[in-house]
């Protein structure tokens, strides 16, 4: 008697992964046993043999293709279905995938619903499966009633089948969705920091208005006496000398202009806040690059200054004369966003290990450039930083969706996918990456006009 619905073995060394596939798993009654390696899951199964095996590919040590192909060469595990599931998503992979012996292929991130179908569809074809082994060309009656529930079963297939089609057919709108996702994540991150640039001048905005207030009241207090005599006697004269008079009519244009420079400062961070999100606008618009560009540097200011392991990271702007692009501007500044924190992480990372006046020599910097195609029909950026750089085999990934070379809760691999999303499928433009070990990193960004 089955007291659960499957026994079901996942092999993930991401603990969230893991995690997140156990749960979905044991919420729908699975016997569940989970391992971050192929070689702790052989050495589990000897005590728990599963229905089914959920597979990731990279892994150190063994990865998912080996642990499969290892499961094929021995006779009490061959028959045991493997789903691979990988961030993984070029047809290469997925027919090496087949090749080796695994039954389906799911790409993360992963969709609940699609998990759990295709977990139960290949559960039912390993239990059918494995029936029809055992009873092996039984009675008639019976092999009627099995071709009746494989005929269901058929039936079911076609119709979980359809259902995933249609789910295929809504990636595109899951990846726009992404995008958004992403850069609602970057804006989050970059709250402390704004708040931080916001802070300084309200602090002194509203030490100023106090001050204000109390020239204010002296003021009036002074009028008040005037008022109540027609000549300046002794009382108006000593409380006139108390007041300061002369100071408060030199000092209070200092403190006014102070407080409007506070102001302007505050005004510029929220228009820049707003030329960055530019959420309200979901068509393409006249844009001017350069205002995204300064909007994305005043938010990354925080992230530029000195701080006590390194000098401020030099900004050197080379702008040509652009004409207004038309294009989704909140989507090309995520572009810019991700594009010029990933040089100030590259930046910080290349000064591990280095003193802070060893950096002051070499001073790090961003440059960001400007013009138009020879045939002014593109707009061209260009962001370079004179980091590390980085080697063929991370260049050559580098827009792939989940690949990241950040460590663990430091980076979503997503950033650069979208970022490539957006200007070669939503711009018909072009990204491209041209690095140097020691010398550092240019990104080159063409959008059409």
């Amino acid at each position: 008697m089955i007291e659960n619905n499957g026994r079901i073995i996942v092999v993930d060394d991401t603990p969230a992964n893991l995690h997140l596939l156990s749960n979905l798993l044991e919420e729908r009654d699975y016997e569940v046993r989970a391992f971050p390696s192929g070689k702790l899951a052989l050495m589990g199964m000897k005590n728990f043999l599963p229905e089914l095996i959920l597979l990731d590919i990279t892994m150190p040590q063994m990865n998912g293709y080996e642990m499969c192909e290892y499961l094929k060469e021995d006779e009490k595990w061959r028959d045991i279905p493997v789903i691979f599931i990988s961030a993984l998503n070029e047809i290469f992979d997925k027919v090496k995938a087949f090749s080796v012996g695994g039954v389906d292929y799911i790409t993360k991130p992963v969709q609940a619903e699609e998990v759990l179908a295709r977990v139960e569809t290949h559960l039912q074809l390993f239990r059918l499966r494995e029936m029809l082994q055992k009873t092996n060309f039984i009675q008639s009656q019976k092999l009627a009633q099995q071709n009746r529930q494989l005929k269901t079963l058929n039936q079911e297939l076609e119709k979980a089948n359809k259902e995933l089609k249609e789910k295929y057919l809504q990636l595109e709108e899951a990846q726009l969705q992404l995008v958004q996702n992403e850069k609602m994540v970057s804006l989050g991150n970059l709250v402390t920091g704004i708040a931080h640039e916001i802070n300084n001048p309200l602090g002194f905005i509203g030490g100023n208005v106090r001050v204000a207030q109390e020239y204010l009241q002296d003021l009036f207090a002074g009028l008040s006496l005037y008022q109540k005599h027609s000549h300046l006697d002794d009382e108006i004269v000593e409380k006139i000398e108390d007041l300061d008079l002369e100071f408060i009519v030199e000092d209070f244009p200092k403190l006014i202009a102070s407080m409007q420079e506070g102001y302007d400062i505050i005004r510029n961070i929220s228009t820049s806040l707003r030329t960055f999100a530019r959420t309200d606008i979901e068509d393409k618009t006249e844009f001017n690059l350069h205002d995204g560009i300064d909007s994305t540097l005043l938010i990354l200011k925080y992230r530029l200054k000195a701080n006590e392991n390194r000098p401020a990271i030099e900004v050197v702007k080379n702008y040509g004369a652009l004409p207004l692009v038309k294009c989704y501007t909140g989507q090309l500044n995520q572009v810019f966003m991700n594009l010029l924190a990933n040089a100030i992480d590259a930046l910080d990372e290349s000064n591990e290990g280095k003193t802070y006046p060893e950096i002051k020599n070499n001073p790090n910097c961003i440059t960001i450039s400007t013009q138009l195609s020879e045939d002014l029909q593109n707009a061209i950026v260009q962001i370079s930083d004179n980091g590390t750089g980085m080697p063929e085999e991370v260049k050559a990934r580098l827009f792939e969706q989940g690949f990241t070379t950040k460590g663990v809760g430091k980076g979503t691999g997503l950033g650069m996918a979208i970022a490539n999303q957006i200007v070669r499928e939503k711009h018909g433009g072009m990204i491209s990456c041209d690095s140097r070990i020691g010398e550092g990193t240019i990104f080159t960004i063409i959008i059409p006009r």
